[in-house]
């Protein structure tokens, strides 16, 4: 089976790096008087689709509806109580989902940008039906069928498939791991995903540390009307910054990838790292000030809400 790997960094050392982190080992940070207030929720209420253009809808953490030109689409779909595979306190949801499952339209379509628990839960995909098509990063596919899903695509990076006549989604790079046990990391790939439906194109970054990547993205897809990029999940640094974006380096990928307008994800909904729950808006909005963006322009919004795109 292949081993996956990022071309920009050394990934040897992480699970001692893992340990000193958990017992309070590695370098001591300075504590943020920040609120550790978990995100604002507001359920969203089912919506007709949108005359023109796509509806984006916030549904906690890294989990989007993207509704329009006659999909209904669903990204990286967290429905469970725990992100992990047993309930653990630690891992529990702190925010309900911006709907509920019952809520949704018929899914065409689910695009996952890799394995983590926070990021592919297998009870909403069962719940979803095993007919429902899956697109994935490559090394997914034997994974997912031996599970019973019977329409799984993967793509490698800069690969593309179509959705429907003039609309496609390409995989694209992102710095991650994978793993779903202590025995299969990087046995499959990470990504993000490009949406282009005739020219107006959403971009969901995946789980991304800050890395080359962004701005031959942004080279080759921009400018990009939506980006849905992770602000939260990045303390302490000198553990995640390999693995997870800050929200400083967020405001740069922005720029990089030549975003008209961005929604930070991956942050308020499970307590997954050492910073306080309400800490990645601040940070953003700082970051935004001080690169001279304006603060409208890429948003820390509530659970459920959602935004037009045309």
């Amino acid at each position: 089976m292949p081993i996956f790997s990022n071309p920009w960094i050394q990934d040897d050392g992480r699970f001692l790096d893992v340990l000193k982190w958990k017992f309070g080992r590695g370098p001591q940070e300075e504590p943020s008087t920040a609120p550790d207030t978990p995100a604002p929720y507001q359920r969203m209420l089912p919506q007709p689709e949108p005359e023109q253009g796509f509806r984006v809808t916030w549904l906690g953490h890294s989990s989007f509806l993207i509704q329009g030109q006659g999909l209904n689409l669903l990204i990286d779909p967290v429905f469970s109580e725990y992100c992990a595979p047993l309930p653990m306190k630690s891992m529990r949801r702190l925010v309900p989902p911006g709907c509920y499952l019952s809520d949704l339209p018929k899914i065409h379509a689910v695009l996952l940008s890799h394995s983590h628990y926070d990021h592919l839960d297998l009870d909403a995909l069962r719940a979803l039906g095993m007919e429902t098509p899956l697109i994935i990063a490559e090394g997914h596919a034997r994974w997912l069928a031996k599970k019973g899903f019977k329409n799984v695509r993967e793509l490698a990076w800069y690969q593309d498939t179509e959705l429907a006549p003039g609309i496609t989604v390409t995989a694209t790079p992102a710095q991650h791991f994978t793993a779903r046990t202590p025995f299969d990391r990087n046995h499959a790939h990470w990504c993000g995903w490009l949406l282009d439906a005739g020219g107006l194109k959403l971009w969901h970054a995946g789980d991304s540390g800050y890395c080359p990547a962004f701005e031959e993205i942004g080279e080759r897809f921009g400018p990009i009307d939506l980006g849905m990029i992770p602000i939260g999940a990045y303390a302490p640094r000198w553990f995640m910054s390999s693995i997870h974006m800050d929200p400083e380096q967020a405001v740069k990928v922005f720029q990089e990838t030549r975003c008209k307008k961005a929604i930070g994800m991956h942050w308020g909904t499970f307590r997954l790292t050492d910073e306080p729950m309400g800490e990645p808006p601040l940070k953003l909005r700082a970051a935004l000030g001080e690169a001279g963006i304006d603060l409208d322009s890429f948003v820390a919004g509530s659970v459920g809400q959602s935004w037009e795109v045309y």
